[in-house]
């Protein structure tokens, strides 16, 4: 079931038409700076890979891909979640060396997402991977990385307000770190979106870290597949809204599994069964290089840099009568 959130007061600074022409720059110049804070480049990506490859990816363990047919082959494909996995295969396949990779202009369909301020069932984003090698796998990396997409993103938010001068929205370039235990620590009787945004205020940039492990209250922060993240190197960063007054994650990232992490985690999460498809026989036999990467969600920027309190005002999906009646009624422009 949806649910709307409209913010005492709301009006757009930008009109629709202006909107659009910013939605544009901002993705221009947001690939410029991430291009080169990263040292990537721009590759084509697919919109649905073999349903038996094992390329999609699995999310939490329980969305369900849109999966279909396909005459010509009599095999089923299915359209992708993210493309965390093929990444990998592609950084392989296309002989890129260490301390290169690629990002890839991505589209998916989840559709079992739930609606709100921030959620659609349609998903775009800048999914990127690079190529790294064992001395760099480490927590090290995993900051910096981090600290160099924060600034690609303050970067892109100063040129936008100079091309759109009613814009005021700032962010911090100062990232605090923490882990998710640690915020479990700290917030023991909070839920975890509830520890998120708790912090998140007090800390407008945060980069939220090793997710998908049990936490040790017997729960998880949140899930993760065992399959491309290693749990121990990965996190999710989080830019504060005032307009929702809530933190929003606009990346999940992270160094990937190797043979050794993959093989764990595919045991603790009982996905055992996965061992027998292409791309996880390629890696548990270390014939993939050693990667780090991850999504930038390019709604969810455009959302923060516009100042827009809903998704729908920048990107175009489908949604429920009461979240058009709602959003009309309080002059929320869905595109």
């Amino acid at each position: 079931m949806s649910k709307l959130i409209v913010p005492e007061g709301y009006s757009s600074v930008l009109s629709v038409y202006e909107t659009q022409i910013a939605i544009g720059k901002i993705k221009r110049i947001f690939e410029e700076y991430l291009s080169l804070a990263l040292n990537i480049k721009r590759a084509s990506a697919p919109l649905f890979v073999g349903s038996q490859t094992g390329l999609n990816d699995n999310l939490s363990g329980v969305e369900r891909p849109v999966e279909f047919d396909i005459r010509e082959t009599g095999t089923n494909a299915q359209i992708v979640q993210s493309l965390a996995k093929w990444k990998r295969l592609a950084l392989h396949r296309y002989g890129f060396p260490v301390g290169e990779g690629l990002y890839t202009d991505m589209n998916a369909v989840r559709r079992d997402d739930v609606m709100d301020n921030l959620h659609s069932i349609y998903v775009d984003q800048w999914d990127w991977e690079k190529v790294i090698d064992e001395a760099s796998r480490n927590e090290g990396l995993l900051r910096e990385t981090v600290t160099a997409i924060v600034g690609a993103i303050c970067d892109t938010a100063d040129r936008t307000k100079e091309l759109f001068p009613a814009l005021t929205v700032g962010f911090s370039r100062d990232v605090s770190f923490i882990t998710t235990q640690q915020l479990e620590d700290m917030y023991p009787d909070l839920t975890p979106k509830e520890r998120e945004d708790a912090y998140v205020k007090e800390h407008k940039t945060t980069f939220l870290m090793q997710i998908g492990g049990v936490l040790k209250s017997g729960s998880k922060h949140d899930g993760r597949a065992p399959d491309y993240d290693d749990w121990s190197l990965n996190g999710d960063i989080f830019l504060w809204s005032d307009v929702l007054g809530c933190a929003v994650e606009i990346s999940s990232m992270g160094i990937r599994v190797n043979e050794k992490s993959l093989d764990e985690q595919l045991t603790k999460a009982n996905c055992d069964d996965r061992r027998t498809l292409p791309f996880h026989k390629m890696l548990l036999a270390g014939e993939l290089p050693l990667s780090m990467g991850g999504g930038i969600g390019q709604s969810r920027v455009c959302m923060l840099l516009l100042q827009k309190a809903h998704v729908g005002e920048v990107q175009v999906s489908v949604w429920d009568e009461d979240t058009i009646a709602g959003c009309e009624a309080a002059g929320i422009a869905l595109l």
